[in-house]
């Protein structure tokens, strides 16, 4: 299972999703209050700006911190709560790489479709999913499939959803 949420619901969410692992994506100033089920080793802290373009005294996100993320996440299997401040932007780029991941013969475009039914504000970073589509030789399907998708709603921060593999002939994530 891979969990996303905005920073204000962490504790909430990690019990409601039964989260064992923890990916947090902020920025260096960002306090974040791990919840007491998951372990100070299965959490793991990455610090960047959420843009999708270079900007003058902001970090953006990079191929280390995809990188990094990636291999957190396939790691270890177990449910994993993803966050950045708002549950829009960041965590829903992670999720959908992670996913993409996760299950490779998986069609990004279906993946794509998936993200946005269950999350109406998920605007992927689409920094994030560039890196991501490289990293994981996916030729520009993860990029054009987020496009796709388009801009979610606005929103202060998204509504926790998560996406959970399941064992079935059509193999398809579902909403928990």
């Amino acid at each position: 299972m891979i969990a996303v949420c905005p920073i204000t619901r962490l504790r909430e969410c990690a019990e409601r999703f039964g989260a064992r692992r923890l990916l947090s994506l902020v920025t260096e100033d960002t306090e974040i209050v791990r919840p007491e089920r998951i372990a100070a080793a299965d959490h793991l802290t990455l610090y960047f700006h959420d843009i999708s373009e270079p900007l003058c005294g902001y970090v953006p996100p990079c191929e280390r911190h995809v990188a990094e993320a990636l291999d957190f996440a396939a790691a270890d299997d177990r449910a994993i709560l993803v966050h950045c401040y708002a549950g829009v932007s960041r965590s829903t780029a992670a999720a959908y790489a992670i996913a993409c991941a996760r299950e490779p013969e998986r069609d990004e475009f279906e993946l794509a479709r998936t993200l946005r039914s269950l999350s109406p504000t998920a605007t992927p970073n689409r920094l994030i999913v560039r890196l991501a589509d490289a990293a994981l030789g996916r030729r520009g399907r993860m990029v054009a499939a987020v496009e796709a998708i388009g801009r979610g709603r606005d929103a202060f921060e998204g509504a926790p959803f998560a996406l959970v593999p399941m064992v079935s002939p059509a193999r398809e994530l579902v909403a928990v």
